[in-house]
């Protein structure tokens, strides 16, 4: 066991363990520690905690201290330079005539290293930029090419739902989606309805896929045959939150409307599958990306 804090570099980013080197610290108290980078500052995230060796990543590097007053100015005065540094940089791309779209920038709280992330189509060859931007800054340059779904996390923004971005607002890490869940979910899997403004899948599919799991281990899926108190028949519809199942009777016309059945009602006899279409998956897998 090992008594560790846990520590945030951006608001919602993910959280790394420190040794406290005894300090006892609070959630929110803001702290500089030295990580693979350098000297950085962050938030406590988490307070003094005993864990065990096998959730650490040796070696536990030690607190330096609690953030002074002349942390706080410097920190302050690293966002104005990050501010100018954008529009130097911006500046720059279009000089180069680079097809690349700059989403944020950052400063290393010891200076030593700027940090550009910028989105892009492809590969980008940006050595005479790096070179460009290290005569102007005068200190170390790192051009990070991210993702579509990171830089709706840098920049934030409001979903469909009219909350603002899970991954904005609290989301640490981004946890797999994939088209097969939207298909479990039984949602139209229109691009449109099933992607966040990042244009891949919403990471709320991730949220209920639990649920769905456990009910489709108990729902006879569309297709199955089924025993019910009016005979035997083919399932052709279910609705796993509500439990209703919409049954053809064998016994009924062929012209006639399927039956409606709580699923505790019937017993299942052969179950279907969730039927899912090649062509489409791979027309949607750009989504999952």
């Amino acid at each position: 066991m090992a008594e560790v804090i846990g520590v945030r570099f951006k608001e919602v980013g993910k959280i790394y363990y420190f040794d406290p080197n005894g300090e006892q610290l609070n959630t929110g108290n803001t702290v500089i520690v030295e990580t693979a980078r350098g000297v950085e500052c962050g938030k406590v995230a988490l307070a003094n905690k005993n864990i065990s060796d096998d959730e650490i990543v040796h070696p536990l590097k030690p607190l330096i201290r609690k953030a002074n007053e002349n942390d706080l100015s410097h920190i302050e005065e690293n966002k104005k330079r990050e501010k100018e540094a954008f529009k130097v940089c911006e500046k720059k791309i279009a000089e180069h005539n680079l097809d690349m779209n700059l989403v944020d920038v950052e400063y290393t709280f010891d200076n030593n290293k700027i940090l550009f992330y910028f989105t892009a189509d492809g590969r980008v060859d940006f050595r005479n930029l790096v070179k460009d931007l290290a005569s102007v800054f005068r200190t170390r340059i790192e051009l990070r090419q991210i993702g579509v779904r990171d830089e709706a996390k840098m920049l934030g923004g409001l979903g469909v739902c009219g909350r603002p971005f899970c991954c904005h607002s609290y989301m640490g890490d981004f946890q797999p989606v994939s088209i097969k869940m939207a298909k479990e979910q039984g949602l139209s899997l229109s691009p449109v309805k099933i992607s966040g403004t990042c244009g891949r899948l919403m990471c709320c599919l991730k949220y209920e896929q639990e649920a769905y799991s456990d009910l489709l281990k108990h729902t006879p899926k569309v297709g199955a045959i089924v025993k019910t108190p009016e005979g035997k028949g083919l399932v052709t519809d279910n609705n796993l939150i509500s439990g209703t199942l919409k049954v053809k009777l064998d016994s009924s016309p062929e012209d006639a409307a399927p039956a409606t059945f709580n699923v505790k009602e019937v017993k299942l006899l052969k179950d279907g599958y969730i039927k899912m279409n090649k062509k489409e998956m791979e027309e949607l897998k750009h989504l999952e990306e």
